[in-house]
């Protein structure tokens, strides 16, 4: 019997192997081909490449000083847009979830037509929107108005996320919670939450990566992000495949370390429950 478990284990590493090394080929044949292809554009309309002239564009160091360019500074506001529009989405998600699934009429006739309303009209229609409406009205500058556009457009594909959760909880854990005498925020907090929060992790990452990249869009009202630095570069210099390439991998890189971030803890997250 050990004998057997022993050979099934190496013929599912060496399938591993095999995987990996076949998928790595792949990548490596996909990668090619798509730099072969935008070499070949570029010489097919003579373009010059000036790779050299974008470290300019992220740092300098003067007198010893190190400086930050106009990427690096768009980089760091697209960090701050999609920080706080993460938090606040997330807390809008969870609000939303809550009023579906709470016995309030009001409640849930509210957070439908917010997620109907949100959810099948374009980002960017939401955006302006925003911008020549609410913003005016509110005397909110195009920072917030940025902000809080996100929010509500990625917080209403997290509330679905999070009530989808919820509902995969079984129901003897809430009424055992109820039997106990816990109230009803108790047993969110306690018992359907910390359940609910291993199911829920993996489509959230995919929503939060969104969040990221949705944030791009804001560069429409000229809020100085990323995209909005890029853009000014280009109109400037003319190097638009290098600024653009250098944008793309600069975006790439956030998005995958999100990613890594959130599967690592969803690991975390799934050893904790059944050491629990």
């Amino acid at each position: 019997m050990a004998i057997k478990t022993g050979r099934i284990a190496a013929l599912r590493a060496k399938r591993k192997r095999n995987s990996i090394i076949t998928d790595t080929f792949q990548l490596i044949i996909l990668g090619g081909g798509l730099i072969w292809l935008l070499i070949r554009g570029a010489a097919e309309m003579h373009y010059v490449w000036q790779w050299h002239r974008i470290p300019q564009y992220l740092y300098k160091v003067i007198d010893g000083e190190l400086i930050f360019g106009p990427l690096i500074d768009g980089l760091l506001v697209t960090l701050e847009i999609s920080v706080y529009s993460i938090v606040l989405g997330l807390l809008i998600g969870l609000v939303t979830a809550f009023l579906r699934l709470s016995d309030s009429y009001s409640g849930k006739l509210l957070a439908t037509v917010y997620l109907e309303l949100v959810r099948n009209t374009p980002l960017l229609i939401q955006l302006f929107v925003f911008y020549f409406v609410l913003g005016p009205i509110f005397e909110i500058d195009r920072f917030w108005v940025a902000v809080l556009c996100i929010s509500f457009f990625e917080g209403s594909f997290a509330a679905e996320i999070i009530r989808g959760g919820i509902l995969s909880v079984p129901r003897g854990q809430t009424e055992a919670g109820a039997s106990l005498g816990l109230s009803r925020a108790a047993i969110y907090r306690y018992v359907t939450l910390p359940q609910a929060l291993p199911i829920i992790l993996p489509p959230l990452a995919g929503i939060l990566v969104n969040l990221i990249k949705h944030s791009a869009i804001v560069s429409v009202i000229a809020v100085f992000d990323l995209t909005t630095s890029g853009l000014d570069i280009i109109s400037e210099t003319f190097m638009a495949f290098e600024i653009w390439i250098t944008v793309a991998a600069i975006y790439l890189l956030i998005t995958i370390s999100l990613s890594v971030v959130i599967s690592r803890f969803e690991r975390y997250m799934k050893r904790s429950t059944l050491a629990g």
